[in-house]
């Protein structure tokens, strides 16, 4: 029997791969494997990045919240009653469809004193477990709906009529319908008057569960088991009724998604598994096995991973079942992310039904198996499977055979899903592979629309939601998803808990912890020019030549569709071309000698890349030259020779057309306020901005560059020159003048002054000399002076005998031979720089003579090496013996006479 542990399973199809280890250090080459494959994701991984971002003070959106109430998570869309219900905490609302800031009806749903003392007898919170969270709204007729609520960790339901928006007063048990705790998880769904949830069923939330309520049926659920259930995370269900449409007469069916431990790999810890479950609308349980229970629970494992990188997705957040008019056309869309969350990554994987159905009808079983007498393993079942399909919805096979309900299964089938319910073939995605992969973001809900776009072609049209607020908008083009833009919805950085779609309305409503927030699916108005519509490579949106504006296609007349411009690869090529701009385009920006010039560029396209021009040359950062924050050029130290035309490019790469689009984004005439000249030369002075040839030369030299050919085809405006009159500089608002240190801003004027030829900057006037200077004399000052300062440094530290032997060496020679032999010594003994005692070390006379005193001055410098120890004294004083004439420790008692007695050299020798 083949032992099945984490290492066979990142072997199938679908998942990652390692190589085989033993048994015994299985956790740890594991753990070593996929801390590799973090690092290699979190920083080589593939990830898109919207086009273009929309503030939420920048849109126009629709919010509602009621001051005291919070938790508005649970949201309903009603198409037929024109209404958004709201579930929110101890209360329900009815909002418009159309406009949610209006609120029609409210109702109070509050915790009585009784259930709200046994909750906090409990040990939870009276402030905020021990209310009631609305959870579950569903519709269960024209007239009424089924709310659920946790009422203080004790679930409840009840029947809220539509009439009057009252609750019916007759509460129902609401465990296995509504989750305990309003953190948990949970989901349900309401087909056909009958209630389908997955829950916990006890108040510590360790009994999941997947059950059906019907009024007219009795309860039937799944069995208490890990095999069946371990550990799960339930995020989404819903129904696909697909009976009606094929051939062999099954019945529709339930899908349930979630994340549980996983029961079948090995790990060093609980790996997490996303999985999808499958149960029949028609099933009744079992006659005598699995009584009351599902006989046609299955499930299998959802693979979302990035096979380039051998990485995979294992926690699902949420799920969109996107249907068709056939049962065959509907794709299952769902948003997941790592189980290690310092990844940082998000993707979006899609399934076809097909496949998934596939997955359930004919793949293979997996048993657990006892290995060693002590560990189970699962491994798949390679026997004979009994007969009918485990599992399988009844259909016309089996009705021929009198097995019209699940009631008439055989018990060997019924036994054999009871052990088997997990399938070993995964549920692949459409590519294997996600359809979007996005870094530092956490998706938390997802919607889909289909989009029928002026090509004629259907395009899915993907919203997901954030932990923080935002919400991207992606567009899938030939298998390849591009995101639209992202939408900053709520105010704070705050969970969506909830994201719903109309058709209707072409609104999204976005649930929170804060309030309800109404969007349209598409901004198309706020794209100003054709280039920037048509880049979006949004379905929603195209440019309308007559009106010169982007517009909404859906609110558009058809017959108007014609002259409208849409390519959803991004082709700007379609856009009526755009004639040269004049010299009446440049806004002039006037600044004075040696000041800064910043010039702003809005770049509003997150994949564009700025390019400057100067006088038709691409600038690169110089000395006077730097790009500044969000795209603008700052101009250090403006000198004659900065003056000319500056433009800023926006270069576009669209991949789905396979090219480069550029634009021109803004453009400036840099022109210098020279200070007036003397009374005899009083007059005007012209500055040429010159020719093309000469604003290249000039813009070559002040910038240490030579000039190179545009990305594209551009228009260049012509060569044009401006006439500076010396006066005093214009007056301006105060608040708008900035300080005499600060950056000069731009000054916006309506056109260029008239312009003559100037002399070249050695002939202008010689008050500004002072600004033709070159930046390497000032590098070279203050390279001085730093050198000047090393060298002090280094003198004083060697003065003061903070640097090693070599440097004390150097300097006791070049101060030992100047000291006076009369001059009372205050030096410290750690010093090191005394004379030796004759009478200790060397074998001299008692007066010593001139050549002994110099002969002692060259054994000091010699034996002053910087390592020497003091004479340790018995008596613990310090030693003081005269040396002739009046003991100097008699007049100045705390002064130290270090000649009075020799210091022993550590590293001296003995004897000379």
């Amino acid at each position: 029997m083949n032992q099945y542990s984490l290492a066979d399973a990142m072997t199938d199809k679908g998942n990652f791969t390692v190589p085989k280890l033993p048994e015994s250090n299985m956790g740890f080459g594991v753990l070593g494997v996929f801390l590799g494959l973090l690092l290699e994701v979190s920083t080589h991984g593939p990830h898109a990045v919207p086009r273009t971002s929309w503030k939420h003070q920048d849109l126009d959106l629709m919010e509602f919240s009621e001051p005291g109430i919070f938790n508005y998570s649970t949201l309903l869309l009603s198409e037929k009653k024109d209404a958004l219900y709201v579930g929110a905490r101890e209360a329900i609302f009815e909002l418009s469809k159309k406009n949610v800031t209006v609120k029609n009806n409210k109702v109070q749903w509050k915790v009585a004193e009784n259930p709200m003392m046994m909750c906090t007898l409990k040990g939870k919170s009276k402030e905020r477990d021990c209310l009631n969270y609305i959870r579950v709204l569903q519709v269960v007729d024209d007239e009424r709906l089924y709310v659920c609520g946790t009422h203080a960790f004790q679930p409840q339901c009840d029947y809220l009529k539509l009439a009057d928006f009252s609750l019916d007063g007759r509460p129902e048990d609401g465990r296995g319908k509504c989750s305990f705790d309003p953190s948990q998880s949970f989901t349900t769904v309401m087909v056909d008057g009958e209630l389908y949830s997955g829950t916990s069923y006890n108040f510590l939330g360790s009994e999941p569960i997947i059950s059906r309520y019907s009024p007219s049926q009795s309860l039937l659920r799944t069995e208490y088991s890990t095999s069946w259930l371990n550990e799960p995370s339930f995020v989404f269900a819903d129904v696909i009724r697909d009976g009606r449409n094929r051939v062999d007469g099954e019945d529709d069916k339930i899908y349930y998604f979630f994340t549980e431990v996983s029961v079948e790999y090995e790990f060093f810890g609980k790996l997490l598994i996303p999985r999808v479950a499958r149960v029949c609308k028609g099933d009744l349980g079992g006659q005598r096995t699995l009584q009351k229970k599902w006989t046609s629970f299955l499930k299998a494992k959802l693979v979302c991973s990035m096979p380039e990188l051998n990485f995979v997705f294992n926690v699902v957040h949420d799920v969109f079942i996107l249907k068709g008019a056939d049962w065959r056309d509907t794709v299952i869309y769902g948003v997941f992310t790592s189980q290690w969350g310092n990844v940082g990554l998000s993707a979006v994987c899609a399934y076809n039904m097909t496949a998934v159905e596939d997955v359930f009808s004919k793949g293979k079983y997996m048993q657990k198996a006892t290995v060693e007498q002590s560990h189970t393993k699962w491994v798949r079942y390679n026997g004979i499977t009994p007969s009918p399909r485990p599992g399988a919805c009844i259909n016309n096979q089996m009705r021929q055979q009198n097995i019209s309900t699940s009631l008439h299964l055989p018990d060997k089938t019924l036994q054999f899903v009871k052990d088997h319910p997990l399938l070993e073939d995964p549920v692949l995605p459409i590519g294997n592979g996600p359809r979007l992969i996005t870094k530092d973001v956490n998706y938390t809900q997802i919607v889909v629309e289909r989009v029928r776009a002026l090509d004629k072609n259907i395009y899915d049209v993907i919203f997901t939601g954030t932990d923080k607020g935002v919400l991207h908008k992606s567009v899938v083009f030939e298998g390849e998803v591009h995101i639209v833009e992202e939408i900053q919805l709520l105010k704070n950085s705050e969970s969506i808990k909830n994201l719903l779609l109309s058709s209707e309305t072409r609104s999204l409503y976005a649930g929170s912890d804060s309030g309800v927030v109404q969007s349209p699916t598409a901004f198309c108005s706020r794209y100003l020019s054709c280039d920037d519509c048509v880049l979006a490579r949004d379905p929603y949106c195209a440019w309308d030549p007559h009106s010169a504006a982007c517009v909404n296609i859906f609110e558009v007349p058809s017959q108007r569709h014609r002259r409208l411009i849409q390519s959803l690869n991004g082709d700007a090529d379609k856009c009526p071309s755009v004639s040269g701009r004049s010299p009446k385009d440049y806004q002039s920006v006037t600044v004075k000698p040696g000041s800064s010039a910043e010039l702003p560029c809005l770049l509003k396209s997150n994949l564009a890349q700025v390019i400057w021009k100067f006088n038709g040359s691409v600038l690169t950062e110089a000395s006077r030259f730097h790009f500044i924050g969000e795209n603008g050029l700052l101009i250090y130290s403006v000198a004659p020779e900065d003056q000319g035309s500056y433009e800023c490019w926006s270069v576009e790469w669209a991949p789905a057309a396979g090219k480069n689009f550029t634009r021109l984004l803004a453009a400036y005439a840099l022109i210098l306020d020279l200070p007036p000249r003397p009374p005899h030369q009083a007059g005007h002075v012209t500055t040429t901005l010159g020719s093309q040839e000469s604003s290249s030369t000039h813009a070559a030299e002040g910038n240490g560059k030579t000039d190179r050919a545009p990305l594209t085809s551009a228009l260049v405006p012509p060569s044009f020159t401006s006439t500076v009159q010396l006066t005093s500089p214009p007056q301006t608002d105060s608040s708008l003048t900035p300080p005499p240190s600060s950056t000069i801003k731009h000054q916006t004027k309506q056109h260029l002054p008239h312009s003559s030829n100037a002399p070249r900057p050695d002939s202008l006037d010689p008050s500004a000399e002072y600004l033709e200077h070159n930046n390497s004399t000032a590098l070279l000052f203050l390279f001085l002076l730093f050198f000047l300062l090393f060298l002090a440094a280094l003198v004083y530290n060697c003065y003061m005998q903070y640097l090693p032997a070599p440097c004390l060496r150097l300097r006791a020679a070049l101060l030992g031979s100047h000291k006076n032999a009369h001059q009372p010594e205050y030096l410290s003994c750690e010093a090191g720089l005394m004379e030796a005692s004759a009478t200790d070390k060397i074998n001299m006379t008692e007066q010593p003579t001139q050549n002994g005193s110099q002969t002692s001055q060259n054994l000091r410098a010699l034996r002053d090496t910087g390592y020497e120890t003091e004479p340790e004294c018995s008596n613990g004083q310090i030693p003081s013996h005269s040396f002739g004439g009046d003991s100097p420790s008699q007049e100045k008692p705390f002064d130290v006479d270090c000649e009075s007695q020799p210091i022993q050299f550590a590293d001296a020798d003995e004897a000379y």
